[in-house]
């Protein structure tokens, strides 16, 4: 049995810039669109604030909601208004939605949409996106350490232990969430997406 898109409760999430009417315009037109496709607007979360900055209360509300599953699909205009900390951070985001069981759509791209066909290819878009970054980042981390030793200084920031790497892992196979194993063994949802998906 087909369940019809007018059953879906939808979170719309809109980060805008201060003293401009790009705030009514993203929120018009995200409206327009819930009430062509029928959706139910469960709430609107807007942040008036910079898309880099990880204290936005509004896109914590909403994920705290999403965790809840208060809603089951968020809309965003586009992806950068979603979020602008990075490719890392933005995939994290898109699986921390996916493990709470909410679709996530982009208005304005129309391949970032976990309910539809494209979802894998995004996902796996990102995640190269994401290896590439990480990759940058650590060979500036390796230099600046290089650095450091020519100078007389060491240090480094501190792994986990491997059998934490290890549990991370097996629990995954296992089927359990990023949410649950973070739970269980007392770590960040961060730390355990880092360690899911780093070459072993």
């Amino acid at each position: 049995m087909n369940i019809k898109k007018n059953h879906l409760k939808v979170g719309i999430y809109s980060r805008v810039s201060k003293d401009t009417s790009d705030n009514t315009n993203q929120l018009l037109i995200l409206r327009e669109y819930c009430q062509k496709m029928d959706y139910e607007i469960y709430d609107e979360y807007v942040d008036i604030i910079s898309g880099g900055s990880p204290n936005r209360p509004e896109f914590n509300r909403m994920m705290h909601d999403a965790s809840k599953r208060k809603f089951d699909m968020l809309l965003f205009f586009a992806l950068d208004r979603l979020t602008r900390e990075g490719t890392r951070k933005t995939i994290h985001y898109l699986q921390m939605l996916d493990d709470y069981n909410v679709s996530y759509k982009s208005y304005s791209e129309q391949y970032i949409d976990s309910s539809g066909i494209f979802k894998d290819v995004i996902i796996s878009l990102l995640s190269s996106l994401a290896l590439q970054e990480k990759i940058r980042i650590g060979e500036r981390v390796r230099a600046g350490l290089e650095r450091a030793k020519t100078q007389g200084r060491t240090g480094g920031r501190p792994t986990i232990q491997n059998n934490i790497i290890h549990l991370i892992r097996e629990m995954k196979t296992k089927g359990k969430s990023i949410v649950s194993i973070s739970r269980e063994l007392g770590v960040s949802r961060g730390t355990v997406y880092q360690y899911l998906h780093q070459p072993e």
